[in-house]
């Protein structure tokens, strides 16, 4: 198992893209905590808090697919550090003006969200040029999905230690000038420096203009719906079971699970059609999901978090290469991007709907929540997956490792579009 990762890190330029693409995203992967807690420090309220890390989330939607357009059409150095140095000042702003004047804070959450860099598509755009082999680039997607549980887990572990040693302030500081460097670290590699997207079609709708795209973003919507749902039901769990440390414990084993099998699922060459490979994974997600909502004991309820998170990372890293075979020509960053930004949106979706179902029928209901999502996701799969059948690439496309050919290698006519035009 550990060979194909060794293998993949010691290729040229590996190791130093997942490194500077973690260390570099980072700040958000900290933001709603450090945000809390720089603004309970100043004496904000949790609804103040909660308001300005919405803005903070609604501002990193929006300019996730926007900058990842942009990438596309101007290469990576000249967008990903910029706008990694002002999402980085926008922090500092928030920083040193703190909650007075309030609208000077949530402007700096707006000039943060937006501007942060997207590195996590940008990453997968290189990552074809980088290892040539396509089973080595499957095997880069799952293992990207897994450093992410390992990032998101270290973070605010980060936040704390710092907020300890210094000062909230300083951790909203200290944390964004790492993610700042990380961004560099990117930007300045040979790889991100020469990689090209391919011409793209004219279209506002960019990679929308995809119906599997689309497919996909439906389905992966309800599946971040669903985590956002465990983490406020997990919440209400331990609330009933003991509080203190009990939600943390099923989190964790969440994030375990996750990277259990992300690292069992990357570890070998999956045959068959990645189309038909994550409908299973999503199926095997969900039905992981649904036991939650008989609520044992917390040991059997650590248990069946943990089982339940061992499909995740599996199915993001499939998910990768399902969006690389249906991104139309030029899109590939923003198509990355808009599959990240819907699953952020649908985590915050579950985090709103799974609190009144907590209200209204108690824990049971409140993991009830992320089962029916997990269906839900498999059921747009499912009802979908003659568009995802027939928005596959062409056979005489180029594939990984071809000459000039990226992460999008959707090569279908567009009817309608003129050839030579930028989007």
């Amino acid at each position: 198992m550990a060979t194909g990762y060794a293998e993949l890190l010691r290729t040229r330029h590996a190791a130093r893209l997942l490194t500077g693409t973690l260390i570099g995203r980072l700040p958000n992967a900290t933001a709603a905590l450090a945000i809390v807690l720089f603004t309970r420090s100043q004496g904000g309220s949790y609804a103040l808090a909660g308001a300005l890390s919405a803005v903070y989330g609604i501002g990193t939607a929006i300019g996730q697919p926007l900058l990842g357009r942009a990438v596309d059409l101007y290469g990576q150095p000249r967008v990903m550090f910029p706008a990694a140095v002002a999402s980085g000042l926008g922090m500092v702003l928030f920083a040193v003006v703190g909650l007075d004047p309030l609208p000077a804070a949530y402007a700096a959450m707006v000039i943060a969200g937006i501007c942060t860099p997207p590195l996590e598509g940008g990453l997968r755009a290189l990552w074809p040029q980088v290892l040539r082999r396509p089973d080595q680039v499957h095997t880069a997607y799952a293992l990207d999905a897994v450093a992410q549980e390992v990032m998101f887990s270290i973070g605010p572990l980060m936040v704390t230690l710092l907020v300890a040693a210094w000062s909230e302030a300083a951790a909203l500081l200290v944390i964004n000038a790492i993610g700042v460097l990380g961004a560099l670290s990117v930007v300045v590699s040979q790889p991100s420096r020469a990689w090209r997207s391919a011409p793209r079609e004219a279209h506002w709708l960019g990679a929308l203009r995809s119906p599997g795209m689309l497919v996909l973003i439906g389905s992966f919507f309800f599946v971040g719906l669903a985590l956002g749902a465990i983490a406020v039901a997990s919440v209400a769990y331990a609330d009933e079971y003991g509080g203190g440390m009990v939600s943390s414990y099923l989190l964790s084993a969440l994030g375990v699970g996750a990277l259990v099998g992300g690292v069992c699922y990357g570890a070998r060459t999956w045959p068959g059609v990645p189309e038909r490979r994550l409908r299973l994974l999503v199926a095997a997600l969900a039905l992981g999901y649904l036991p939650l909502a008989i609520v044992p004991g917390v040991v059997a309820m650590t248990v069946l978090a943990g089982v339940a998170g061992v499909f995740l990372a599996p199915a993001l890293a499939c998910a990768f290469v399902v969006v690389d075979r249906h991104a139309p020509r030029g899109t590939v960053t923003e198509a990355f991007s808009w599959l990240v930004t819907t699953f952020g949106v649908g985590a915050a979706v579950g985090t709103a709907a799974a609190g009144p179902a907590v209200e209204v029928g108690g824990v049971v209901a409140g993991f009830a929540v992320p089962g029916a999502a997990g269906l839900a996701a498999l059921l747009v799969l499912i009802g979908c997956r003659g568009v995802l059948a027939g928005d596959v690439v062409r056979a005489d496309t180029p594939t990984v490792g071809d000459a000039g050919a990226e992460n999008d290698r959707n090569g279908a006519d567009e009817p309608g579009f003129r050839a030579g035009h930028q989007a």
